[in-house]
């Protein structure tokens, strides 16, 4: 997992300024003289702030981050206020769930605030914090994000010299068709399933459960999606807390090496999340047994209550997504693999306009574009290729679409540095084969929002440029023409 590509070693990059961002935020806490339960909500705060805010530019990220507290702090003050009257404070926080969900379909920036209210209700569960702190809970919120502003932002804004690929737009739709509301109602049953099941396991305990069920619906779009998910939380969870007795138990809470070890667990979490969701939870599960060490409640019964929760969540989300409003996972992989589809050919047209001599195009964004984009590919895949996936055929037809539309990655990749290279030019050849990639595309998925090269834009005569490009179109043409057969084949999936 850690030999995972890292373009640009971005990833890595984006982890040590989260380390830095929260270690400056709970050291602010701190430095203020605020109570360690202060010091951790800043530090989640931090961390939230840091993982969840995914707008495409700085201004976006500013504008979110400063937006946070606006959502956060009445999602406070309730949780501490109903913390002991268990019917209404559960009755608030599926009301928080429900309209968390449903703001991932204004974007990224929904997405992230919705998380954030969420899981400023978590923290006073896990912290049992009741009105008299939520002065200091305020106080150490408010440091925290402006200490990771300070990073982010000045220090070390990374996307200011490398701007990071924004995440894909949610898959349209209305009414109950839209992902985001069918989301909503699924999320919320499975977080009323945890709610009502979680305390049968443990009457101080029992959050667990909700906060399983919730994440597991997070960065998911259909059935199959939640259901490897769930899998993978379960997987990571049991690694974690196998880890958590070897180290967290032993330490008894000792400040140094706790500190310490979040942070490694800190920079695990980040830079894992995308490769693996499995490692990224093992990584937050170490991190839980770390900080329950820091409040001194540590014993290995807890670690194993921590399974059962989260056991208990997991099925919640099984049994959401399986009877509310269930999402197949082909009709979600068609959707993301057109998008694709259409992102090849995007790249395809501004890499021809700029050998064509048009200095404006600029395939770099639509290449960004399409890795985001198969990274979606994969996850709505993921059912399919998973070892304990029994349909042979199934399997091995998500496989090859995924290896051809790696095949289009990697010539697009190609065909955007050639394009990039000034003395590179093109001729004649170079518009047949681009009309040939674009009519490749129009097969698969119809119509293409615009034209990859203009009739008048070639020229005779040869260049080593052209010939480069020549042979990365043909291997778009190649694997685009391949993946007529995988595509049009039977359904990926029966249901």
């Amino acid at each position: 997992m850690f030999t995972a590509p890292d373009p640009g070693l971005v990833r890595l990059r984006v982890s040590l300024r989260a380390v830095v961002g929260i270690g400056l935020a709970v050291a602010a806490s701190e430095l203020a003289g605020l109570s360690l339960p202060a010091s951790i909500t800043g530090g989640l705060a931090a961390l939230l702030a840091l993982f969840t805010v995914g707008d495409p530019t700085v201004r976006g990220q500013a504008v979110t981050t400063a937006l946070l507290p606006v959502v956060g702090f009445p999602v406070l003050a309730l949780a501490t206020a109903l913390h002991g009257v268990p019917a209404l404070r559960d009755a608030t926080w599926l009301a928080v769930i429900f309209c968390g969900v449903y703001a991932r379909r204004w974007g990224p920036r929904g997405h992230a605030l919705g998380i954030f209210a969420f899981m400023m209700f978590f923290t006073t569960q896990f912290l049992h914090a009741v009105p008299g702190q939520l002065a200091r809970l305020y106080a150490a919120v408010g440091l925290a994000l402006a200490a990771c502003s300070v990073v982010r932002f000045g220090v070390w804004c990374i996307e200011r010299r490398t701007p990071l690929p924004a995440a894909p737009a949610p898959l349209d739709g209305r009414g109950l068709d839209r992902p985001a509301t069918r989301q909503a109602f699924q999320a919320t049953a499975a977080c009323a399933f945890a709610v009502a099941a979680g305390p049968v396991l443990s009457h101080d305990r029992w959050y667990w459960a909700v906060g399983t069920a919730w994440w597991i619906f997070v960065n998911t779009a259909s059935r199959g999606e939640t259901l490897v998910r769930g899998f993978r939380r379960v997987v990571g969870t049991v690694a974690g807390i196998v880890a958590g007795l070897l180290v967290a138990v032993p330490l008894h809470g000792a400040p140094v090496p706790t500190a310490a070890l979040v942070g490694v667990c800190v920079f695990g979490i980040f830079y894992t999340a995308a490769p693996s969701y499995s490692w990224m939870m093992f990584f937050v599960t170490v991190m839980a047994g770390l900080l329950y060490g820091l409040l001194g409640v540590l014993h290995p019964g807890l670690l194993a209550l921590r399974f059962a929760e989260t056991g208990v969540g997991a099925l919640g989300a099984a049994l959401a997504v399986a009877l509310i409003l269930p999402v197949t996972t082909h009709a979600v992989t068609d959707r993301w693999v057109e998008r694709a589809l259409h992102a090849v050919h995007g790249c395809t047209a501004a890499a021809a306009r700029r050998l064509a001599g048009d200095d404006g195009a600029d395939p770099a964004p639509r290449v960004a574009e399409l890795e985001a984009l198969l990274g979606r590919v994969r996850m709505a895949l993921a059912p399919l290729v998973h070892p304990l996936n029994p349909l042979r055929a199934r399997k091995a037809r998500a496989r090859r679409i995924l290896a051809l539309l790696d095949d289009c990655a990697r010539e697009a990749r190609g065909l955007a540095a050639l394009a990039a290279d000034p003395d590179a030019s093109h001729d004649a050849r170079l518009t047949a084969a681009c009309r040939r990639v674009e009519t490749a595309v129009e097969t698969l998925v119809g119509a293409v929002p615009e034209p990859a090269m203009a009739a008048h834009a070639a020229v005779p005569g040869h260049h080593p440029g052209a010939e480069q490009a020549l042979a990365h179109l043909h291997g778009l043409e190649r694997a685009l023409g391949a993946l007529a057969a995988p595509l049009r084949g039977s359904r990926l999936v029966g249901a």
